[in-house]
């Protein structure tokens, strides 16, 4: 039997207070080159690292499990997770696939849902995780900036409702 993996569970408090400047610039990058944040500047990023969280996931752990509470939404920086839903039948649909520099989540934890989904982690995964109360405390410090985040996460779910119409059509148009 293969042992099992440890992995090491980073204090988000230390990892954000003690980030090196190459990770910030990495986060940075990659945050302002996602649409929720690509209006952001280093300042404003600079702005949400306290509110960021770091986790690390092995593949094939789970997230977050279907009709878990929506307290948060992650932003991937390294790896992959999908996203699986499972019927009272125990069928099973993969409803979403997200890669570096994705979200998910965030559709649960506006509207202080259950998750509709389980989140599974495809490859060792690195995510960045902002919780609910942070979010509603850094949008209540930060007006403007909240504004920011809101007007892009609405951004993303429009794109994703223009994909899934499309996708919708295309499936009763190819019958």
């Amino acid at each position: 039997m293969e042992p099992e993996k440890k992995l090491r569970r980073q204090s988000s408090f230390f990892s954000n207070l003690f980030k090196t400047p190459a990770e910030k610039n990495e986060i940075l990058d990659l945050f302002t080159s996602t649409l929720p944040f690509e209006s952001f500047s280093a300042k404003d990023v600079d702005l949400l690292m306290p509110i960021m969280h770091n986790r690390i996931y092995a593949s094939g752990e789970y997230v977050f499990f279907q009709d878990d509470p929506g307290t948060a939404f992650y932003f991937i920086q390294e790896g992959e997770v999908s996203l699986e839903m499972t019927f009272k039948d125990g069928k099973k649909l993969n409803v979403g696939r997200y890669r570096k520099g994705d979200f998910f989540g965030e559709l649960a934890m506006l509207e202080n849902e259950k998750r509709y989904a389980s989140a599974i982690a495809l490859k060792d995964s690195k995510l960045i995780v902002i919780f609910k109360p942070d979010l509603d405390e850094y949008i209540d410090k930060y007006p403007k900036k909240g504004i920011k985040v809101l007007r892009g996460i609405s951004q993303i779910f429009a794109h994703r409702f223009r994909q899934l119409s499309q996708d919708y059509a295309n499936f009763f148009l190819d019958k």
